[in-house]
């Protein structure tokens, strides 16, 4: 199986998943819970899995976040809400959200019912080792409805990939803040969205300083060919790190379940960047 199909897997099934980081339900569902406002569910949500880890463990399986920023959630959260909780809210806001964008009646779809059973399937292709936000939610009890089922399977996916292309950054000599710097050099990640991860400039001028002389980076600090090729190489060792899970589901269902979700993606997308652009009042 050709790596790429990882990639294009990803970009299908990513908003399905992603929007539990990005819908409005979001914020109340976790300060119900007794979470603070901002970024302390994020940070709680994504981690509970792993169970109530310290800032450490948080920001070596983040990984492109500040160190300081996660420090400021972790590990009080766990002092706040129990994990059980955090995760008993983050799996309701998925399900209030996913019914209020693309309804009841796509939500008990027997199209729904063959996702969910394809990307199961893929999951179970998926192993621990080395692994450890999937492994994480691995261990987690899927739930009953299909389209709950269907996003925890695209979840699994989702940080099994992730834990990979960490992996592979680290493998290319990147620790958080270049991670960040190369992404914007490409042009692929807008400078505003890379600020969420709250480099200080002085460390971001630092990172800089250390792509250059590795010759990642011109003296403009755009990137260059070398830095085009180091970057390539994460992507496509990404790929082909998050292969496995693929080539159990093979090419012919792979590309079932990217038509099978495709449009969901869509819808999904659509609504939440655009609530996301709108301006306030």
């Amino acid at each position: 199986m050709d790596p790429v199909v990882a990639r294009k897997m990803h970009r299908t099934l990513e908003p399905y998943h992603g929007l539990v980081y990005l819908v409005p339900e979001a914020a109340d569902a976790y300060t119900h819970v007794g979470l603070r406002a901002g970024r302390m569910g994020y940070f709680a949500s994504r981690a509970a899995p792993m169970g109530p880890v310290p800032a450490e463990v948080v920001i070596a399986t983040f990984f492109n976040f500040q160190p300081d920023l996660v420090r400021a959630s972790i590990p009080d959260a766990w002092s706040l809400a129990s994990v059980d909780a955090i995760l008993e809210a983050r799996l309701a806001l998925v399900d209030t959200a996913l019914r209020r964008i693309l309804g009841d009646d796509v939500l008990r779809s027997p199209e729904v019912v063959e996702a969910e059973r394809l990307a199961r399937l893929a999951a179970e292709g998926c192993t621990p080792e080395g692994r450890p936000l999937y492994a994480g939610h691995a261990a987690l009890d899927y739930p009953d409805a299909p389209h709950l089922a269907l996003w925890h399977s695209l979840t699994l996916l989702r940080e099994y990939r992730g834990d990979g292309h960490i992996a592979a950054l680290v493998a290319a000599e990147n620790d958080g803040c270049d991670a960040i710097v190369m992404h914007v050099a490409t042009g692929e990640l807008r400078k505003p969205f890379a600020a969420s991860r709250a480099w200080s400039e002085s460390e971001w001028t630092a990172s800089e300083e250390k792509l250059r002389a590795r010759g990642w980076l011109g003296a403009d600090n755009a990137i260059t060919d070398a830095g085009r090729e180091a970057r390539q190489w994460v992507e496509d060792r990404t790929d082909q790190l998050a292969l496995r899970c693929w080539e159990r589901l093979g090419d012919e269902r792979a590309q079932r379940l990217r038509t099978l979700v495709r449009p969901w993606s869509k819808t999904i997308a659509d609504v939440v960047f655009s609530a996301l652009r709108a301006p306030d009042g």
